[in-house]
């Protein structure tokens, strides 16, 4: 018989730990609680659970912090899915980016908690690379998540949050080669260079002069 995954989650407000704890071992989880950060690594440092609920916002060290030090010290091995009450777009993608696989928002309506944490243990971690966190390229494989994440904003804003998204994911791809973006994208080259400064995404001037394939 399969043992029951471990489920670490991670937030400063009892009420919520108690809550999801409750749901969670209903349905055959083993769960492990952490007020704060602190108590996350040290359970951390002892053994790596299949899955961790990481609330953004704690007093002490803030989730996406802790989720910054598990990846520079080679310990996020899990998936982490993140939460928050009062969270904004942009954190949310830069928690995506760093290696969370997925972002939650509080309060968590059952069915949408189950159906994630079902999908991120089955999915597992984009193994990212150490030594770029903040500019590393696995931010791609987390690329599901974060297009959920702009379906609750407007018509306008969604489009621009997943604008960004897609030209980054094939800069990334294509290791910066403008020419094979702009191939991809299906766009002339001054086109993708006027969407691209719209966005707010820069390109290096060497690449704005010099890649002609």
């Amino acid at each position: 018989m399969m043992a029951a995954r471990e489920i670490l989650i991670v937030d400063d407000e009892v009420g919520i730990r108690e809550l999801l704890s409750e749901i969670l071992f209903d349905e055959g989880y083993q769960v492990h609680l952490a007020e704060n950060a602190a108590r996350a690594r040290e359970f951390r440092n002892r053994r790596a659970p299949d899955l961790v609920l990481l609330d953004i916002w704690m007093p002490d060290t803030d989730g996406v912090a802790l989720l910054k030090e598990w990846v520079a010290q080679g310990l996020l091995t899990m998936p982490v899915i993140m939460m928050s009450g009062h969270g904004t777009i942009e954190t949310a993608v830069e928690a995506t980016r760093i290696g969370a696989v997925d972002f939650l928002e509080k309060p968590v309506a059952l069915q949408k908690l189950l159906d994630t944490v079902a999908r991120a243990i089955r999915q597992g971690v984009p193994q990212p690379r150490p030594q770029s966190v903040a500019g590393s390229g696995e931010a791609a494989t987390g690329a599901a998540a974060q297009f959920r994440l702009p379906l609750d904003l407007p018509l306008r804003e969604a489009h621009d949050v997943f604008d960004r998204l897609y030209f980054n994911y094939h800069m990334r791809k294509e290791d910066g080669n403008m020419a094979r973006v702009a191939q991809k994208a299906g766009l002339e080259r001054t086109h993708l260079y006027r969407k691209l400064k719209q966005l707010g995404i820069k390109v290096a001037k060497r690449e704005q002069g010099g890649d002609q394939q």
